[in-house]
């Protein structure tokens, strides 16, 4: 009887480290059928898209020394970002949080003398320290597009455009695009005589939209930080409210930019929902000029976010970029069911040409290794819809 129970408590015990090898970290996971296939057909066609308006491919290492990663356009990443001791250099390396840098990197090093404006495009995976509240994954897929070099309003809008039309065309309606300004509070921030324990609380209180608080701190701009606050949603009664404001020289500058380009944005897509939110700066903390997230009704998370930010270092000239990054793990909640697959069952013994036809014509055909008993059976428990036979293509009903 003992040796009974040692035997059960050795397979418990084997049983319980296996599982502990199969777990993975928090914020990790095996991307499994059918969601890998769709990820890799969303990534295409979106990329077909952005090359369609001229923007070409790069792809950068997932991994880059500290010094280089982590500096310029990547100085902000800093604390999402994983590093480890190179062996070969002995200098510290760190994985990519971002892939906005990176590229910002190539146009500034490898591409220094192309033709500017420069448009380049990327999609890879990136890994962070942490997840969010909205995004608790660490490992996800980005798409995005880079216009670099063009110092303009329309390039902005060309940017917002790109990003809503490549969405569309995976058949997503029913777009928001929400923008800011996140110059505008700052200089009024600039302008105020606040220590920075102050300045942070207040910037704090903005975030939250928390009008008592920011009545508290903001002293003498509460007035037209409050209405900067009214001065947020649908873009026409948002922009109006916003150019009502007295504004210091500076925000009013940066206002005038994110009416401009609202205004572009709806001349070109009447239909499309804009709206405004003027103190909004999460996430664009290193961006200089109009930004934008892209949202979708009942879909948790960002679809993506993009702006205008400053580019410098490496020994070329200071320049700007507009550009846009869509989360692929975003994208696979909002299209569960975008990718119907035409999988048809080959029994054992079909002529190889025939298998090859089907799959010429768009079919992915399954062949069988060896005789089944149920050819259709076999078909629904291999996940096919369809089987083939001599004499007709039929479908095969899940549950049958």
């Amino acid at each position: 009887m003992l040796e009974g129970i040692d035997k059960l408590c050795k397979n418990s015990a084997d049983m319980n480290d296996t599982v502990n090898k199969a777990l993975l970290p928090e914020g990790l996971r095996d991307q499994l059928p059918p969601d890998v296939t769709l990820e890799a057909t969303l990534e295409a066609r979106l990329l077909a898209c952005f090359h369609g308006y001229g923007y070409q491919r790069v792809k950068p290492p997932i991994i880059e020394f500290e010094d280089s990663l982590l500096s310029g356009a990547g100085s902000g990443l800093s604390e999402s970002s994983f590093r480890l001791m190179d062996p070969v250099s002995r200098r510290m390396m760190a994985l990519r949080s971002d892939m906005t840098p990176q590229v910002a990197r190539i146009a500034r090093t490898r591409l220094a003398r192309s033709p500017r404006p420069l448009r380049l495009s990327y999609s890879g995976d990136i890994l962070r320290v942490q997840g969010s509240e909205l995004r608790p994954e660490r490992q996800f897929a980005q798409v995005g597009f880079e216009l670099i070099g063009a110092d303009t309003p329309r390039a902005d809008a060309e940017v917002i455009l790109l990003a809503v039309e490549g969405l569309s065309a995976l058949g997503l309606d029913g777009l928001t695009v929400d923008l800011c300004a996140p110059t505008l509070v700052t200089a009024i921030l600039d302008g105020l005589n606040l220590v920075e324990k102050d300045r942070q609380a207040l910037r704090s209180a903005l975030d939250r939209k928390d009008g008592a608080e920011i009545a508290r701190l903001a002293d003498g701009a509460a007035g037209l930080l409050g209405a900067l606050l009214c001065g947020t949603g649908p873009a026409c009664p948002a922009l109006e409210a916003i150019a009502k404001a007295d504004l210091p020289d500076a925000a009013a500058s940066a206002a005038a930019a994110l009416s401009e380009v609202a205004c572009l944005v709806l001349d070109a897509s009447p239909n499309l929902a804009v709206t405004v939110d003027p103190v909004e700066r999460r996430g664009f903390e290193y961006q200089t000029g109009v930004s934008f997230t892209l949202f979708l009704e009942g879909v948790r998370g960002e679809l993506g976010r993009g702006g205008r930010y400053p580019l410098s270092g490496y020994g070329a000239p200071d320049e700007v970029a507009t550009g846009c990054t869509l989360y692929m793990d975003t994208l696979l909640r909002a299209l569960p069911d975008a990718l119907v697959e035409k999988r048809i069952y080959m029994p054992y013994g079909t002529a190889t040409k025939i298998a090859a036809e089907l799959r010429a014509a768009g079919w992915i055909a399954v062949a069988g290794l060896s005789p089944a008993s149920d050819d259709r059976a076999e078909a629904r428990r291999l996940g096919c819809g369809y089987l083939y036979s001599e004499s007709c293509i039929a479908e095969v009903h899940p549950e049958e």
